[in-house]
């Protein structure tokens, strides 16, 4: 990844916040080029595990919470939500120009040296807190356990985003849950694709379709594993999570569950699809950008941040309801569209790093002028 960067970053010092470093997925592409930018720059994290993060992450100052020393907190993390809060607010944070959060869960409620302005990167308020209740606590027995909890977890986040100087939302979908939850403003910067990495080849499509995404419940995978196991279509999924036992358990001969995948693999598959399939409602969605930068349509649910990244008819179709009839009626008039590989490509470079480090730029100005 070669970036350019604004010549008054180098002179800022700069202190970064991330909720963990467990993997590399979107927020963490972000994180990398803010490293980049900030090379001196520590980081303030949850938990580090550094074998699962790139060595431009780990090249910073890590510092992690008292939760690393938990055992087995690499793996449990997600099930000790209650101590995140407590966590975040136990660190002693460097005196700096600039603190920048990349935060969907507690990092933007770190607390800052008196005087820093803090400028939230919010990839979407605490979605354990404000959505997907049923996603995440999947009997009505853990949802009224939960219930005290996760009013008292949403009263703790709206209060500390006073501890934020100014938000930065992935997608006016985020920023309007910014706005109803927390009652800030926010401005918009689209998170990049990685033009350089991400490469079309304009190969002839081979007879599959991908998802490449978590296997967790809101992703909604279990629509599509259920639609293409009828079809016979062939799928190929790449990820792990929770629901893969459930999954399995659906899907018939014609699914392939292809697990963790690195990037060079990816990138083939990418090239070689059909179509990428993203069923679920997403704050915004890299992967779709990554599949588009490589000259791949996509099939999307047409509501969250795909209709900002997808464009309908030249780079993707859309499909209004999660449910099988409306899913395999995309499917149908997906494999009968010609695609243009070059115009998905054009629509995916709109999307590119220097956009994000101009509308990130402008962002930082805004807050520092407000010291």
């Amino acid at each position: 990844m070669s970036s350019t960067f604004p010549s008054h970053w180098s002179n800022l010092r700069v202190v970064l916040c991330h909720d963990w470093l467990t993997g590399m997925r979107g927020g963490e592409r972000v994180l990398e080029i803010l490293c980049q930018a900030f090379p001196e720059a520590p980081i303030f994290t949850l938990i580090h595990h550094r074998a699962a993060v790139s060595e431009t992450i780990n090249r910073h100052p890590i510092h992690t919470s008292w939760l690393q020393q938990v055992p087995g907190i690499q793996k449990h993390y997600r099930h000790l939500l209650p101590l995140f809060p407590s966590a975040i607010q136990s660190f002693n944070v460097p005196e700096a120009d600039l603190l920048i959060s990349t935060s969907h869960c507690v990092a933007k409620s770190l607390r800052a040296r008196p005087g820093t302005p803090h400028l939230c990167y919010c990839f979407t308020p605490m979605r354990y807190a404000w959505l997907f209740h049923n996603e995440y606590l999947d009997n009505p027995a853990k949802r009224l356990l939960a219930k005290p909890f996760l009013a008292w977890l949403r009263r703790w986040d709206r209060a500390t985003a006073s501890r934020v100087t100014r938000f930065v939302a992935i997608s006016n979908h985020v920023k309007d849950r910014i706005n109803r939850f927390y009652d800030r403003e926010a401005d918009v910067v689209h998170p990049p694709v990685d033009l350089e990495r991400w490469t079309p080849d304009h190969r002839k499509p081979l007879e599959f379709d991908l998802i490449a995404s978590a296997l967790v419940p809101y992703k909604k995978l279990d629509l599509a594993v259920t639609v293409y196991t009828r079809l016979g279509y062939p799928l190929k999924i790449v990820g792990v999570g929770s629901e893969m036992p459930r999954l399995r358990a659906l899907a018939g001969p014609n699914i392939e569950f292809l697990g963790w995948q690195a990037d060079e693999r990816l990138l083939e598959l990418y090239r070689s699809c059909r179509a990428l399939i993203f069923p679920g409602e997403e704050d915004f969605g890299i992967v779709p950008l990554e599949a588009q930068a490589c000259g791949r349509p996509v099939l999307a649910y047409g509501k969250g941040g795909a209709l900002e990244t997808v464009k309908d008819g030249v780079s993707g179709l859309f499909f209004e309801a999660q449910t099988p009839e409306s899913l395999t009626a995309a499917i149908t008039r997906c494999a009968a569209h010609s695609w243009d590989s070059r115009a998905i490509r054009a629509h995916a470079e709109t999307f590119g790093i220097p956009a994000f480090i101009t509308g990130l730029d402008t962002c930082i100005q805004k807050t520092l002028s407000i010291r």
